[in-house]
């Protein structure tokens, strides 16, 4: 639906020369863009529960950010105010699609299309992001200026929910139009405010720290009860202070602590539940009958037959030994490597035709896991 021109680059070369490294201004990257929503669906969207928006307004250089779900829209004022929504692929197919050219970047890394709309001199002030972000433009203009990353930088808080950086050089200063994209990578201080009414569409990637990490991996341990090898010292000797706790005893707590991590089926495992977590809800509806191995093989044998992945849906896999591990929203499914050209499919398509999959008619063990996503609601037809 969208086609991706990365100025006179390849993807190849984008990622070599830009991709984590410096902005890139990509003039019509969407040559005759057409928004795929319209600001009153926004609005619609933030009125919802279950769909995290903002509104951030600054009137008098006043910056306030008030949290959704909204039941009007007083504070979307004719100027210097933004309705920000995230996870919009999760709620709207069209608006989805967005990701797709994107694609070229693995699905793991891939977070979600945060969409916003401003009123003239709309925005979020500038600021800096840790993740990797597309910014394309719909409809109206934007004014955008970027930097680079530095370290001296002073970020301050407008309130507790918008922070900010101080004024920078920019390197990009430019007025967007309807089909123009933005890359800006971690650290680069950025702002941008609307010259008239304008729709903004943010692919954003995930980026993970340590911290996080560390931290999601111990709650795997924890719920699935591994990690219970204990510290042993038998060759423990005297040694003339008590409170010492030497340096060779630093390195086998290190060592016992690295050798859950270590233990590969295990890592994997939680690698894959963790990375194909979604962040935001989802708009899932579990089939009310549920499909039989038998209903879904009469659906295979229909030539007419479509099948949709959900928006939204996180589908990664991994190769063990001779397994494959598929991860999708968070849950795993083990098949064997024989499979690998049927997972393929399920996680780097978002569109199949019953022909695409047919040959799984005979194999059970994905028959089983494609019939599972078909009655959660994650693919349907």
């Amino acid at each position: 639906m969208y086609q991706l021109t990365i100025n006179s680059l390849t993807q190849e070369q984008f990622l070599a020369e830009y991709w984590q490294k410096k902005p890139l201004l990509i003039k019509q990257g969407f040559k005759d863009f057409a928004d795929p929503i319209e600001p009153e669906e926004l609005a619609g969207l933030a009125m919802e529960e279950s769909i995290e928006s903002r509104i951030v307004t600054n009137h008098s250089d006043d910056w306030q950010a008030y949290h959704g779900p909204f039941e009007d829209f007083n504070l979307l004022t004719e100027k210097h105010s933004t309705l920000l929504v995230q996870a919009v692929d999760h709620w709207h197919s069209d608006a989805a699609q967005l990701l797709e050219p994107f694609r070229f970047i693995p699905n793991w890394r891939i977070d979600d299309l945060m969409i916003s709309y401003s009123t003239p001199g709309g925005g979020v002030g500038p600021h800096l992001d840790q993740y990797d972000v597309f910014i394309i433009q719909g409809e109206g203009k934007r004014h955008w200026r970027v930097g680079l990353p530095d370290a001296n930088l002073k970020q301050f808080a407008q309130n507790k929910s918008l922070l900010q950086v101080e004024q920078f050089p920019a390197v990009i200063d430019c007025v967007l139009e309807p089909g123009d994209i933005l890359y800006i990578p971690p650290g680069c201080p950025h702002e941008g405010y609307a010259v008239e009414n304008a729709l903004n569409y943010s692919v954003g990637f995930r980026a993970p720290n340590q911290r996080d990490l560390l931290s999601q991996f111990a709650d795997h341990l924890i719920d699935t009860e591994l990690g219970n090898q204990r510290y042993g010292d038998a060759e423990l000797k005297l040694r003339s202070s008590k409170g010492e706790l030497n340096q060779t005893e630093a390195e086998k707590v290190k060592q016992l602590m690295i050798a859950a991590i270590n233990d590969d089926a295990v890592f994997k495992t939680w690698l894959g539940n963790s990375m194909s977590q979604p962040k935001h809800d989802m708009d899932l509806a579990p089939l009310e009958e549920p499909y039989t191995l038998d209903d879904v093989n009469d659906l295979l044998n229909d030539e007419d037959v479509v099948f949709e992945r959900l928006g939204g849906t996180r589908a990664i896999y991994q190769v063990i030994d001779d397994k494959i591990l598929l991860s999708i929203n968070g849950v795993n499914y083990m098949h064997d490597l024989t499979d690998l050209e049927l997972i393929t499919k399920l996680t780097d398509q978002t569109c199949l035709t019953s022909a695409d999959i047919n040959s799984s008619k005979n194999n059970h063990i994905f028959l089983k896991t494609f019939t599972t996503l078909l009655n959660e609601g994650i693919w349907f037809c």
